[in-house]
């Protein structure tokens, strides 16, 4: 019984002075998933760090863009980042390794009302390639080992139509560093066919109407007119704008709060963030992304 009783005080302890840490935050850290050049993410995400400041009356909002996904993974579990926008996977990932690391509040919403994207697959039309079967012994490039839609979702459902393995079906596989160097390694030459994040609604033309792509073409770093779409996944959850759990209910619900008026407050900040063409965001639970923590178990662990 004493023991019990020391345990329980201990939990109260801890969780009356992460309740206090939340409350005296005087540092807001943000963690940006990589996948496009640092100077972009960081002017995109600038407007967001203001408005946390102006309204949580933070000395300081950091922002961290990371090299790569895990660098931002690494941070929530270490408790070194306060807030991220994660993709499907990459919450899996954390969830894995720690269920009660974060919680995530919000995901955006595409144009036509639906709460999930896809992967696809991109070639060059000069390549001669026209779906993913005719890429058969050619390059196949990754995003990054964390992404759900440059990694995980090709790797167990491009099997699905091709028939075979990607490792036995393609002359190779390779990461290229996130989905902005994917997507320019296929305008380059170095791979064949590269897989991307896409919402894949709207005009070809513009890239569709938010993805990767779509901010490569918005920016003029590739010519749509040079590509063609070879594959497409079914429908993935968009992933989760997830808060640190430690900060307690009262600074996650404050946050929730922020996050769903942003895109009313300032739609160009909400653009910018999230690099295309959304309506905003809306409420996520956990068990919203259950399928993929049961793929990413599956095909690669945590």
């Amino acid at each position: 019984m004493f023991r019990k009783m020391v345990f329980g005080a201990i939990s109260v302890l801890a969780m009356a002075t992460s309740m206090a840490h939340a409350a005296d935050l005087k540092e807001f850290r943000v963690g940006i998933l990589g996948g496009e050049n640092e100077t972009d993410r960081l002017r995109n995400y600038q407007c967001l760090a203001d408005h946390l400041k102006t309204e949580f009356g933070f000395e300081k909002v950091s922002l961290f863009p990371a090299a790569d996904y895990d660098g931002v993974i690494q941070g929530l579990l270490g408790g070194t980042l306060d807030f991220a926008e994660l993709g499907a996977s990459g919450y899996a990932s954390v969830y894995i390794k720690d269920p009660k690391a974060v919680t995530p509040i919000l995901t955006t919403q595409q144009t036509d009302g639906a709460t999930g994207y896809y992967s696809i697959g991109l070639a060059l039309k000069s390549s001669g390639i026209t779906d993913i079967k005719s890429a058969k012994g050619k390059k196949l490039g990754y995003a990054d080992p964390d992404s759900t839609s440059g990694y995980l979702i090709p790797l167990t459902q491009i099997p699905k139509d091709t028939g075979a393995s990607n490792e036995t079906f393609f002359a190779s596989t390779q990461f290229n560093g996130g989905h902005e160097n994917n997507v320019l390694a296929v305008r380059d030459g170095k791979v064949d066919v590269a897989v991307d994040d896409s919402s894949g609604i709207g005009d070809f033309k513009n890239g569709y109407t938010s993805g990767t792509f779509h901010k490569e073409v918005a920016k003029g770093a590739v010519d749509p007119n040079d590509f063609v779409e070879v594959w497409r996944s079914g429908l993935i959850p968009n992933g989760p704008l997830v808060v640190r759990t430690a900060l307690g209910d009262d600074m996650t619900a404050k946050l929730t709060a922020f996050f769903t008026d942003l895109p009313k407050k300032d739609k160009a900040c909400f653009e910018g963030v999230e690099g295309g063409d959304f309506t905003g965001y809306v409420p996520v639970k956990p068990d919203f992304y259950n399928v993929i923590v049961e793929a990413r178990k599956a095909a690669i662990g945590g």
